[in-house]
């Protein structure tokens, strides 16, 4: 839950220099306020400074409901704000209602630390959010980073200056240590102890640069290639004379004086001049992402004339050298705000604006369709963990071409949009979704691709609980569906989508012989092996819970196992995973509750491959079930504690078929009577604590 901002940033708790009287002010105002701002200027550490102070804060347990960190230097505008900051706290909410409100009762009564960094360009939205949590969640505490305070009565701002770099003997020099420890890192040939004539050329760069970390940074990266000599040298020549240093007690001036947005703007443009012309110009276009990037984006995005992709990875590593972006310790790149804003700057100036935000959008729309194609197969997961992983660049695109190109934007978000279901992100696919048809009108638009969007927004609303509006959606999407199989270039999976959203429909609303008319009738229209297409396999998934709706167990079983095994041999996941929910409750029903537990244990590990909140409540509730039928009273309370705090988070009581409800009152009745009510709340309290640990850090379900 940790992101960047515009503060110095390493790797370890190592990293970490001086800022002790800081710390310790920030560390008190944790305990004594309920919001705290870090104010001050770009690459002044801000978030650096937040990140210990929340680590410290985590550690140390005055928050037991957890330090949740919302990233949003990111957000181009505050259309993704509240989205980004349910992402910061689990929460994959599956209602209708609005995502604020939605965040609202989510945090409720919890003692929890809410750290919102990169406020600055957003401070308006930022203001009103912050208002309305103070006033819904009595217990929360926010730390927010921005270059200005957001201006609210209670708020305690905190205003961070540059490091010591005082020249007199009792001096601090903070600014020095931090220098030389970057110096090390860039320049091993170079690296401290140095002589006293380095020593006051270092001193001197600390001094002109005004102690700012991100230009220190970004001066230290130019050992490798210069000597310090001659950087304080350039620095003299570029920034002037220094003033006479004053004691090191002396109170930092404020944070936005012009002298030290100065320092700041020369590193930056520093680094820019002594970059290669190809470097610059990889810098430039790089700007277009707004959060972290890997490698193929940055390949595929920015390799147009003159750069291919071959140039990309060696340019890379030479700005990663020079500091202008980070790697991450997963491989990913960065670049800080101040840096970024610098290239995008450079960017408008060269026209290449538009060029790049289109093959950011090309990009990004590819990668969807690639997991698409792989749905079936091994790379399933890994499709959705990609997706799940660009979710604020796949926004960038649509909104791109919803300004440019509607057509599109409807094939991407129709695309998007069973992902992100599966993900959480409900939310943002029917908004999405739904402007995307508003801006299309049907003859604009070829059928398939408005079937695809309609069926992918008629999911989306039955997850939210919209089953009216969701089934009227079904029945336009199957009338429309109709006739696209047809003749030599038929396509059978329009009608195949059309029949699982409306047969998923049936099931929810309690009428799985429909939903089992519905899959028949396609399946028969268009026969073929289950495993041919994504839209074939999830009309035979939706004729197994059917089957087990209609009480025709056996043939529920054996198609159920058919489909598992095929999944299993594919490397599939989210058809098997609801294969074995079906084998569990089957064998509930059966009275094989061992075999059930077994079922509902694979359930859940390929609802974790895939990050599925909702089929992991699912899955704890068919656990909780089978463990109450074998006996295990409080296994069973555990594990519906833990569901609890699933179902919590998707913002929905119990929920599923209608055949599940009967099971859960029943397995609890029989749980609770064999534990008594008081042993019983203590296991269901331990397993909603394990829930609350089991989302934030994923791991294989252990009670």
């Amino acid at each position: 839950m940790l992101g960047h901002g515009d503060g110095y940033e390493a790797a370890g708790s190592a990293s970490f220099v001086g800022r002790t009287g800081e710390l310790a002010l920030l560390e008190r105002a944790l305990r004594e306020d309920r919001l705290i701002t870090l104010t001050g200027p770009g690459g002044v550490g801000k978030t650096r400074l937040a990140r210990r102070a929340a680590a410290l804060a985590g550690a140390s347990g005055p928050f037991p409901d957890g330090v949740h960190w919302a990233d949003l230097s990111p957000l181009p505008d505050e259309r993704l704000l509240v989205a980004t900051v349910a992402d910061a706290l689990d929460l994959a909410d599956h209602t209708a209602r609005t995502p604020a409100a939605a965040v609202r009762q989510w945090i409720g009564g919890r003692r929890m630390l809410l750290v919102l960094d990169c406020c600055e360009h957003l401070v308006t939205a930022v203001r009103s959010l912050v208002r309305e949590l103070l006033d819904a969640a009595p217990h929360l505490v926010l730390l927010v980073t921005s270059r200005q305070p957001l201006g609210l009565a209670e708020e305690r701002v905190l205003d961070i200056g540059p490091l010591p770099h005082a020249v007199d003997p009792f001096g601090a020099e903070e600014a020095l240590a931090l220098f030389t420890r970057r110096a090390a890192a860039a320049a091993p040939g170079q690296a401290p102890p140095w002589t006293e004539a380095r020593l006051a050329a270092a001193r001197s760069v600390c001094a002109r640069l005004e102690g700012i970390p991100l230009a220190l940074e970004l001066a230290a990266a130019q050992l490798a290639d210069h000597t310090i000599e001659e950087l304080a040298v350039r620095l003299a020549r570029r920034i002037g004379p220094l003033s006479a240093p004053g004691p090191a007690s002396a109170p930092a001036p404020a944070p936005v004086q012009p002298p030290r947005h100065r320092a700041l703007r020369t590193a930056i443009g520093w680094s820019h001049e002594w970059c290669a012309p190809r470097e610059r110009l990889l810098w430039l276009r790089l700007s277009v992402f707004g959060g972290a990037f890997d490698l193929a984006a940055a390949r595929a995005v920015c390799s147009a004339d003159p750069l291919t992709e071959a140039d990309v990875p060696p340019l890379l590593d030479a700005l990663v050298a020079k500091s202008v972006v980070r790697r991450g310790a997963d491989g990913s790149y960065r670049m800080l705000d101040t840096i970024r804003e610098y290239g995008a700057m450079w960017r408008d100036e060269a026209g290449e604006r538009e060029a790049l935000r289109e093959a950011h959008a090309a990009y990004f729309a590819e990668l969807v369709r690639a997991a698409e194609r792989d749905w079936l197969g091994p790379a399933q997961r890994i499709g959705y963990r990609r997706v799940e992983a660009v979710h604020g660049d796949l926004c960038a695109a649509l909104d791109h071409y919803l300004a440019t190109a509607p057509e599109r934007a409807l094939d991407l978000a129709a695309r998007a949009g069973f992902y992100w279901a599966c993900c959480g992100h409900l939310h943002a696919a029917r908004g999405y979704l739904e402007r995307a048809l508003a801006a299309v009108r049907p003859e604009e638009v070829a059928p398939r691709i408005r079937v695809r969007a309609l069926w992918a927004l008629g999911v989306t609303l039955l997850l939210q609980g919209e089953q009216e509006q969701a089934h009227r959606i079904a029945v336009g999407c199957e009338a429309l569906a109709a006739g696209l199989g047809e003749g030599p270039e038929g396509d059978a999976r329009p009608a195949l989508d059309a029949a699982y959203l409306l047969g998923l429909s049936h099931l929810l609303a309690g009428r799985p012989l429909a939903a089992r008319i519905v899959s028949d009738n396609a399946l028969e229209a268009f026969p073929g092996s289950p495993f041919d297409s994504g839209p074939r396999i999830r009309c035979h998934l939706v004729r197994v819970f059917a089957l087990t709706g209609t009480g025709l167990f056996t043939d529920a079983r054996d198609e159920a196992e058919l489909l598992r095994a095929g999944c299993a041999e594919r490397g599939e996941h989210w058809t098997r995973a609801y294969a074995d929910y079906q084998l569990a409750l089957i064998c509930l029903f059966e009275g094989r509750p061992a075999e059930s537990a077994v079922h509902a244990r694979a359930m859940l590990e390929s609802k974790r491959e895939l990050g599925d909140s909702f089929g992991t409540a699912l899955g704890l509730d068919l656990l909780a079930a089978a463990r109450a039928a074998t006996g295990d009273g409080a296994g069973a309370a555990r594990a519906y504690g833990t569901g609890h705090a699933y179902w919590q988070a998707v913002g929905h009581p119990q929920r599923g078929t209608p055949e599940l409800a009967s099971v859960r009152e029943e397995f609890e009745r029989t749980a609770r009577g064999a534990l008594g009510d008081q042993a019983y709340e203590a296991a269901f309290r331990e397993g909603l604590r394990h829930g609350h640990v089991l989302r934030t850090r994923p791991h294989p379900y252990e009670s």
